[in-house]
């Protein structure tokens, strides 16, 4: 079952318009044929006619129900499909980067990268947008110069949050502060790969048990499935919340992962990547910067 988000659908209907009922100019024989040809699918069958009979409802369908693999091959000779009508026609692409945010949405998927279009003109690479070399030293300064500071722990926490903050607006995650909602406050939030993350950070020293997991993670669950959640504890984890604790869009990081990551230099974006792809593939949502990123 593929697994695709609200963006990315909505992607898929930006470029193919399936939400309007139709999927490009197919008839149902054409598409019909398409895909009995092409892809070896029936679509026409039963399990795709779970949203209704249209042709973009059974798209839908069959992009919600088939495999991964399976689905980046019907969107690449959808995409081939599309560009040679476009050629014909002579008309522009109309969707904003199609063939870049496809191609992401492709490798997502497990499938390879559309090729290059050939018929565009070539440009000089824009400069890096990364943060300057006396930007990420200071941030790592600041975060070094927290564990001496005297102030009560509130305000340690305050100052934590603020660092964490700066931090990802540095690697453009579009951060927001603090904020509280009715019986709850969320110490952040951040964009990341079309999900918003909310924050909980603790600065305390001792090592964060289950039952503070589970609490933030009850905040999670409670928001719509593209909310994932970022824990973060200086003082790390204790085992028995690690082996108690059984993580549902939730990656956590301490101290340390903070200090190797700003020491390192590391993109805080490919951070989160990484820790995400690692509780996909091994259900353990605390991995190490140091094993992500081997020296």
């Amino acid at each position: 079952m593929a697994n695709l988000t609200a963006t990315d659908m909505a992607l898929v209907d930006g470029i193919f318009g399936m939400y309007g009922g139709y999927v490009l100019d197919f008839s149902n024989a054409r598409f019909a044929a398409f895909f009995s040809r092409d892809l070896g699918v029936d679509i026409y069958h039963e399990r795709y006619a779970i949203h209704g009979p249209a042709k973009g409802k059974r798209f839908r369908a069959f992009l919600e129900v088939a495999p991964d693999l399976v689905v980046a091959r019907a969107l690449v000779a959808l995409w081939e499909y599309r560009e040679a009508g476009l050629l014909d026609r002579g008309e522009a692409e109309k969707v904003p980067n199609a063939r870049l945010r496809l191609s992401s949405l492709l490798v997502k998927l497990g499938g390879r990268a559309l090729p290059a279009d050939p018929n565009a003109v070539p440009s000089t690479p824009p400069p890096s947008t990364g943060p300057s070399e006396g930007v990420l030293s200071a941030l790592e300064h600041d975060f070094l110069a927290m564990r001496g500071m005297d102030e009560a722990p509130q305000q340690r926490g305050y100052a934590f949050e603020r660092f964490l903050k700066r931090w990802c607006d540095v690697w453009g995650l579009a951060a927001n502060a603090a904020f509280s909602t009715v019986g709850e406050q969320i110490d952040g939030s951040f964009q990341h790969d079309g999900n918003t993350y909310l924050v909980e950070a603790k600065w305390q020293l001792r090592p964060i048990g289950a039952g503070m997991l589970h609490s933030f993670q009850g905040k999670l669950l409670m928001r719509p499935d593209w909310t994932r959640g970022l824990y973060v504890s200086n003082g790390g984890f204790s085992d028995v919340s690690s082996d108690a604790f059984t993580a549902q869009r939730l990656i956590m990081m301490d101290g340390a992962d903070i200090y190797h990551a700003l020491n390192r230099r590391v993109d805080l974006g490919e951070v989160i990547r990484r820790k995400v792809r690692y509780h996909s593939e091994r259900r353990q949502p605390f991995a190490r910067v140091t094993d992500l990123f081997p020296a």
